[in-house]
């Protein structure tokens, strides 16, 4: 993740924030040692209803991040069974969209673009073009604008239930 992760955007979103439910992943060797993971994490972002109106409700999405591999497992499709189980269960949860900071060359194998987050932003430094997003229903995003803001379930009130 290297050494300023805690400085980027996304990192902002996921601060004090538990994973969205069920979507945290580990992926783990022969011997039980922990090799890969990936979280998503719930994220909303304003959405035009109706431009003749004016009207703006909130469009919910997802955020993927980080996925993380071993280096000593790099190239061994880690990442890549990562990416594909956290698609299919995100849709089988019935999520509508997947937003992520990182590669295009590397996201666009598992549908990934920049075509539908024009208008969004991370709130903090990002580079613009590295916003891509995976429509797991079509039309998910149509409208979607504005600086992304933190919507999932809070790391303390979790913590808080379960002492309960």
């Amino acid at each position: 993740m290297g050494p300023r992760w805690r400085r980027k955007s996304s990192e902002k979103l996921r601060r004090g924030r538990l994973p969205a439910e069920g979507l945290a992943f580990v992926a783990r060797d022969a011997d039980g040692r922990v090799v890969g993971t990936v979280r998503l994490w719930d994220v909303m972002v304003e959405r035009e209803i109706s431009p003749r109106r004016g009207e703006i409700g909130n469009c919910r999405a997802l955020l993927l991040g980080p996925l993380a591999v071993d280096p000593a497992m790099k190239s061994a499709g880690i990442g890549s069974a990562l990416m594909r189980h956290a698609i299919a269960e995100a849709a089988r949860r019935g999520h509508g969209a997947v937003l992520l900071v990182g590669d295009a060359p590397y996201y666009a194998r598992f549908g990934f673009s920049a075509g539908k987050t024009g208008a969004l932003a991370m709130p903090g430094p990002y580079e613009k073009h590295r916003i891509l997003a995976l429509e797991l229903d079509a039309g998910a995003l149509d409208g979607a604008r504005g600086v992304l803001k933190a919507a999932g379930r809070k790391a303390e009130a979790a913590r808080l239930a379960r002492a309960a």
